[in-house]
């Protein structure tokens, strides 16, 4: 078992600058910690793996293909392979978990 608790999260995100950290890898899926601080923008591509977004704080707007969507916290937003996507208009900073299925890169 495997077991990240907030604390924990909170203390490598605080080590870190990037974007986005990987917290867990294993050949079906990876998960991550993904901020984007306010007016940021969005500047990942689309994927090859299924992907799934838990919006834990902060407060914008994602467009999937031709949808455009609010976000906010205890949203849970699933994205197909490769379809475009982008969070916008970033009020407050955001954080996601990401999970990936397979894990990211494994295609």
């Amino acid at each position: 078992m495997d077991r990240f608790t907030q604390r924990d999260l909170e203390r490598a995100l605080a080590d870190t600058d990037e974007r986005y950290l990987e917290v867990l890898r294993r050949d079906s899926m990876s998960v991550g910690i993904y901020r984007l601080p306010a007016g940021a923008e969005d500047t990942q591509n689309p994927h090859r793996e299924d992907e799934i977004y838990h919006v834990l704080s902060g407060q914008a707007k994602i467009r999937v293909g031709d949808e455009v969507n609010p976000v906010r916290p205890g949203d849970l937003i699933y994205v197909d392979r490769g379809v475009d996507h982008e969070f916008f208009e970033i009020e407050d900073p955001l954080e996601v978990l990401v999970v990936f299925a397979p894990a990211e890169g494994t295609l």
